[in-house]
């Protein structure tokens, strides 16, 4: 590749990270307290070993409490979120080629949803290494679908992209109907199961976090180990066995890897769609197919796209909050359709 070409994309990737970085301390200082873009850069400073004790300025007792008890792992829930989703979203438009596959398209979300209806409805209480039953349930029925997508999907133990794409809309299914029972003969907590369902980062935690973060990061250095194999992915999965990728072993990494990564951030932050489906079309748009760059950029445009929805879901209507489900949909509708519009000029 050009090196000017290359130079210039790491200008990029270091513009958008000071971008994300700005966009970040202006999320942490909207609310309901009052705190300028300089407190909140002046807190974040005097908080950093070595060089903190040199940041000058007198900063509320609070303002560090709200900062970094409040909002400060909501952006970074959001951003991690927003990582895993994108790049699970562009791995899965490598492997299954296929423009429309999304992070949701093995059944996984749809599992979460119903682990954590039934521990609504159920009034579970009980917290395990402080995480709630809801969150407990939330990632034991992503876990389950995606075990159950996958055991449905082998045949003589291979795995094709066709039994993958079919036995996640099975799934899907069955766990959709399964929660509109359980909705129907649970009136009242209706609210709650639809709230959960459409996403949110109000309940975000450093333990949250401490336990999403590891699997998401890691999670994204495998998917990235395998870029060239994607590539070759994408001239056909013969073609690609030709040239020496062992196929059926990397649609194994990738699902169980990329489940994992579901089955967290669905857990923890609700079922928000259209990121893992935007972000990579954008990034493809704007960089090409090459997953050396498609996957490096979709995680850091994704936790961009992500913080700033989650900003407008909890300031546009405050003191009330919007799902976030509800604004990443209202962006990606549109875009959505405007793809489908464009595909079909293309084929007639």
């Amino acid at each position: 590749m050009n090196k000017i070409v290359i130079k210039k994309r790491k200008m990029v990737f270091l513009l958008l990270s000071v971008i994300y970085v700005l966009l970040a301390v202006w999320a942490v200082s909207i609310g309901a307290a009052n705190m300028t873009f300089n407190n909140v850069l002046t807190v974040v400073l005097k908080s950093v070993p070595l060089i903190g004790k040199y940041i000058g300025g007198n900063v509320p007792e609070t303002h560090f409490l709200i900062i970094f008890k409040v909002r400060m792992p909501r952006i970074v829930m959001s951003s991690l979120v927003g990582m895993g989703l994108s790049v699970v979203g562009a791995s899965f438009q490598s492997l299954f080629k296929n423009p429309m596959a999304d992070p949701y398209v093995l059944g996984i979300s749809s599992g979460a949803a119903l682990g954590a209806s039934t521990a609504i409805v159920l009034k579970l209480q009980s917290t395990v290494i402080s995480l709630s039953a809801v969150t407990i349930g939330a990632f034991l029925g992503a876990v389950a679908a995606a075990v159950f997508v996958y055991y449905i999907a082998q045949v003589k133990g291979r795995v094709t992209t066709v039994n993958l794409l079919l036995s996640g809309s099975a799934v899907s299914f069955f766990a959709s109907a399964m929660i509109s029972i359980i909705m129907v003969f649970n009136q009242q907590e209706v609210h709650k199961i639809v709230f959960w369902m459409m996403g949110s980062f109000n309940a975000s935690s450093w333990k949250n976090i401490f336990i999403t973060a590891p699997v998401v990061i890691f999670g994204i250095v495998i998917i990235y180990f395998f870029h060239r194999d994607f590539n070759l992915m994408l001239i056909g999965e013969n073609n690609a066995k030709v040239l020496g990728v062992e196929t059926e072993k990397l649609k194994k990494i990738i699902v169980i890897v990329s489940s994992m990564i579901m089955a967290v951030c669905v857990s923890f932050s609700g079922i928000i769609g259209f990121v893992g489906f935007i972000v990579p079309h954008i990034v493809r748009i704007l960089f090409g197919p090459d997953n050396k760059i498609l996957i490096p950029f979709s995680a850091l445009i994704g936790a961009v796209f992500l913080l700033s929805a989650d900003t407008v879901a909890r300031t546009i209507a405050s003191p009330a909050e919007l799902p976030v489900g509800a604004v990443t949909a209202l962006i990606g509708s549109p875009y959505f359709i405007y793809l489908l519009v464009k595909m079909k000029k293309r084929s007639g």
